[in-house]
């Protein structure tokens, strides 16, 4: 019998052809509780693999199309005057709620994208000093166009560290893209059903935090951070929220693997997509030709597997 893991991949599959892997780690994402920054070229599907998601785990969803004049209380709202009442009253922005698309996100202004960090951090957002929290589960899924496309602002370290993962959707492969062809999008996204709800996914949530670590797997993902602050290779590494990101995609990882237990594989598995957007390349390593994904390869192949009895 097929997980509900399975299930909710099996769904986006009907809508997001040939990017499996995106699909799942997408998946281990929401299920470790954390965010997911998609960097691509337009027209890849980053937007419909957000939709094809919140269908198949009943989530409730809201987009924001980021532009230059979107500002912070567009998301987290704005205290407005009621006539009626002689008295100012809260209207919510977009960011209550399940799942949040930030579309394009490098559109908007610094300011605007900094409004985002409470909520993805803390889980509630301040505004005139009265906080409210985000309903349960909370995701921000955002998409952004690669640096240098024109009106892009560069998304600072500080929000970078706070997407558990970054992932490349990528061109699809040629019979992926005839079947894109033969498809009707908007059909194809009506056949996606729901096969979760907010209640399952905070229980499977509660599940991957209980999963069993070994001790071994622990020492390995902070042999690996260190690594990352190799000045051979990098200017900047893995922070603590890294590591942790690291811990949490490799459980979740696990469990969507019916596995109770991590093992490294699961690390490699899941480990450019945690790092890759965290990490920046030293003067030397530029010099050397060497990119992000090469490096990091080093680090693993530098690192010794542990072995897990």
């Amino acid at each position: 019998m097929a997980s509900t893991s399975d299930l909710i991949i099996n769904e986006v599959r009907k809508v997001i052809h040939g990017k499996d892997e995106v699909i799942k780690l997408t998946l281990c994402a929401i299920l470790a509780g954390g965010h997911v920054l998609l960097e691509d070229i337009p027209g890849v599907g980053k937007t419909t693999l957000a939709v094809s998601i919140s269908r198949a785990l009943s989530l409730a969803y809201r987009r924001v199309q980021f532009t230059p004049d979107v500002m912070p209380g567009d998301l987290i709202g704005f205290n407005m005057y009621d006539k009626a009442s002689g008295q100012f009253r809260f209207q919510p922005g977009s960011i209550y709620t399940n799942l949040f698309l930030a579309d394009e996100i490098n559109r908007t202004s610094p300011k605007t994208q900094s409004a985002l960090l409470e909520a993805m951090e803390e889980r509630h957002a301040t505004v005139e000093g009265v906080t409210r929290l985000m309903p349960e589960p909370f995701f921000v899924l955002a998409t952004e166009n690669p640096f240098g496309s024109s009106g892009t602002q560069k998304l600072p370290e500080s929000q970078l560290d706070r997407f558990m993962i970054c992932l490349s959707m990528g061109y699809p492969d040629f019979e992926n893209a005839v079947a894109v062809l033969k498809g009707d999008s908007a059909n194809d996204m009506n056949t996606v059903r729901a096969v979760a709800d907010t209640g399952m996914i905070l229980s499977m949530q509660a599940e991957v935090k209980a999963l069993f670590v070994d001790d071994s797997i622990f020492e390995y993902i902070v042999k690996l951070t260190e690594m990352t602050r190799d000045p051979q290779y990098f200017a900047l590494g893995l922070s603590p929220r890294g590591s942790i990101a690291l811990l949490k995609m490799a459980k979740a990882h696990a469990y969507v693997q019916d596995r109770g237990y991590v093992l490294p594989e699961d690390i490699h598995d899941i480990w450019h997509a945690v790092a890759g957007h965290r990490v920046r390349l030293g003067g030397q390593a530029k010099a050397s030709g060497i990119s992000v994904t090469e490096a990091l390869n080093r680090v693993l192949g530098q690192v010794e597997i542990p072995k897990i009895n």
